[in-house]
C-alpha cells in the first residue's frame, strides 16, 4: 500500500511504502527459485551442450536424410526412419573403415617406440654417444636426472592414471552414443515436431509469419553448420603439403583427423595440432616442430581472416558482427557459449529484422488510412 502525505509547514512530500508479509513472502520465493533454477542449469550444462551438438548434426543431415527418403523405392518412399538408418549406417561404415585404416598402424608405432625406450635412455648415460656428450658439454644432467625421476614416479603411478584414464574414455564413448541417438530422434521425430507445433500453438492468422521466420532461422543455422564443414575441409587441404613434404606417415588417415577436429568450434584445432604432432614425432623432432608451427599459424589465419569471412556469407552477417558475438559467446559462457554464440546471433538478427519489417509495414498502412 502506498500512503502520500503532504505537510503544511514544510514544502516537502512524505512517502510511506508499505509492503505486506505476504508479497514480502512472493519476493522471496521468487529469489529462491530462480537461484534454485541458476543452479539447475549449472549443474546440466554437460547434457545442454550434447543437446546442442546432437541438434546441429540433425540440421546437418538433415538435408542428406531427406534426399535419401526421397529415393526409397516403392510404399516407404519418404520414410524418415529407413532414411536416418542409411545415413548413420554409412557414418558408421566411412568410420570403421577409417579406424581400421589408423588404429594398427598407430598402435604399431607406439610398440616400436616402446620398445626403442631402453636404448634411448642408455644412449643418454653413455658418455660415449653423441646424446650423452651433448648432454654433458651443457651441463645438462641434473635435468635429465629430475625427468627420469617422474618418469618412474609416473609410472609407479600408472595404475590410478590407467583408471582414470578408463573413465574418461568410457565418459567419452557414452557422451558419443547420447549424441548419436538425440540426433537419429531429432532427424526421425524432428519434421513431426514442427508441425504439431505450428498446427497447436500458432494462430492462423500469424502461421505465414511464423513459417516464414522458423524458415529462415533454419536457413541461418544451417549455413552455419555448412560453414563450419567449409572450414574442416580447408583445415584438412592446407595441413596436406606439410604432411607429404616431411614424409610423415598415413597422411590421408591424418588430413581426415584435421577435418573431424576442423568440425569441433573453439577448440578442435588445439586438438588437431596435439594429435598431429604426436604422430610427426614418431617420424622426427624436426617434422613435429615444423608441423606445431605451421598449424599454430594457420589456426590465427583461420580464426581472424578465414572464419568471420566464411560464417559471414553463410548467415547473412556481417564480419564484424560473427567476431564480435564470438568474443561474446565466449566470455560469456566458455565452450558452450562460442559453440552456439553465431546461430544464436544469427537468429536474434532475424528477428530483428522480421520486427522491423513488420513495424514498416504498419507504419505505412496507418500512413494510407
Amino acid at each position: 500500500m502506498l500512503n502520500l502525505r503532504n505537510s503544511d509547514k514544510e514544502s516537502s512530500n512524505e512517502v510511506y511504502l508499505t509492503v505486506s508479509n505476504r508479497t514480502l513472502l512472493r519476493v522471496i520465493v521468487v529469489v529462491i527459485v530462480t537461484l534454485a533454477l541458476i543452479s539447475a542449469l549449472l549443474k546440466v550444462t554437460h547434457a545442454i551442450l550434447l543437446i546442442f551438438i546432437a541438434f546441429f548434426l540433425a540440421i546437418a543431415l538433415n538435408a542428406p536424410v531427406a534426399k535419401i527418403a526421397k529415393l526409397i523405392p516403392g510404399k516407404r518412399r519418404g520414410s524418415r526412419s529407413i532414411a536416418t538408418t542409411a545415413s548413420f549406417l554409412i557414418v558408421v561404415i566411412l568410420l570403421g573403415l577409417f579406424a581400421s585404416y589408423i588404429i594398427p598402424p598407430l598402435v604399431h608405432q607406439t610398440e616400436k617406440f616402446i620398445a626403442a625406450a631402453p636404448q634411448l635412455v642408455q644412449s643418454v648415460n653413455d658418455q660415449n654417444s653423441g646424446l650423452g656428450h651433448f648432454i654433458r658439454s651443457h651441463h645438462l644432467q641434473g635435468e635429465v636426472n629430475a625427468l627420469s625421476t617422474q618418469v618412474t614416479r609416473k609410472a609407479q603411478s600408472a595404475s590410478g592414471n590407467a583408471f582414470s584414464s578408463i573413465t574418461g574414455i568410457a565418459g567419452s564413448i557414452f557422451a558419443t552414443l547420447t549424441v548419436l541417438a538425440m540426433t537419429f530422434m531429432m532427424l526421425v521425430e524432428g519434421p513431426r515436431w514442427m508441425k504439431s507445433a505450428k498446427e497447436n500453438f500458432v494462430p492462423d492468422k500469424n502461421s505465414q509469419l511464423v513459417g516464414r521466420v522458423v524458415s529462415d532461422m533454419y536457413s541461418v543455422v544451417k549455413g552455419y553448420v555448412n560453414g563450419q564443414v567449409l572450414l574442416a575441409l580447408i583445415a584438412a587441404l592446407a595441413l596436406a603439403p606439410p604432411l607429404f613434404l616431411l614424409h610423415v606417415g598415413y597422411p590421408v588417415a591424418l588430413m581426415v583427423i584435421v577435418f573431424l577436429a576442423g568440425l569441433i568450434p573453439m577448440i578442435g584445432h588445439t586438438i588437431g595440432a596435439i594429435i598431429i604432432s604426436l604422430v610427426a614425432l614418431f617420424h622426427s623432432v624436426t617434422a613435429a616442430f615444423i608441423l606445431l608451427v605451421y598449424y599454430i599459424i594457420y589456426m590465427q589465419v583461420e580464426s581472424y581472416l578465414l572464419q568471420p569471412r566464411i560464417q559471414a556469407n553463410t548467415t547473412n552477417m556481417s564480419p564484424l558482427l560473427v567476431f564480435a558475438s564470438i568474443i561474446i559467446g565466449i566470455n560469456f559462457a566458455g565452450l558452450f557459449g562460442g559453440l552456439v554464440a553465431i546461430p544464436l546471433a544469427a537468429c536474434i538478427r532475424v528477428l530483428v529484422l522480421e520486427y522491423m519489417s513488420q513495424r514498416r509495414l504498419a507504419t505505412a498502412r496507418a500512413q494510407d488510412k
